[in-house]
């Protein structure tokens, strides 16, 4: 398929001298031109990838922000965090991601969430 949805984004993290601050790197433009810049206590809007890729890391937890800027995905680390999982859920963004198609939560199937 041709915009390589249901594909796995490659990912390779960066090592980053700054304290907190993870890098990674994918195979895929999530913004084109523009960056995004997410802080966890605001809600995040919109449906294109990068905000659906916003809404699941800060879902995971132990993040304060995230800049997207093209290819590249900043990770602003809350204290004590590590990151640990992050790639993955990076990896897994257009797996279960299709345009205009609202990705479902646990709530939608009664499940509680884990």
């Amino acid at each position: 398929d041709p915009n390589g949805m249901g594909q796995p984004v490659s990912v390779i993290e960066k090592p980053s001298n700054q304290g907190g601050v993870v890098r990674y790197e994918i195979n895929r433009t999530l913004t084109g031109m523009g960056h995004e810049r997410y802080l966890v206590d605001r809600p995040v809007e919109g449906d294109r990838p990068p905000d659906e890729l916003a809404r699941r890391l800060f879902e995971h937890g132990g993040i304060d922000g995230i800049h997207i800027n093209s290819n590249m995905i900043t990770v602003h680390l809350a204290g004590g965090s590590t990151g640990e999982g992050i790639a993955d859920i990076i990896e897994d963004l257009y797996t279960h991601y299709r345009p205009g198609v609202r990705v479902p939560s646990p709530a939608d199937f009664d499940a509680p969430a884990e």
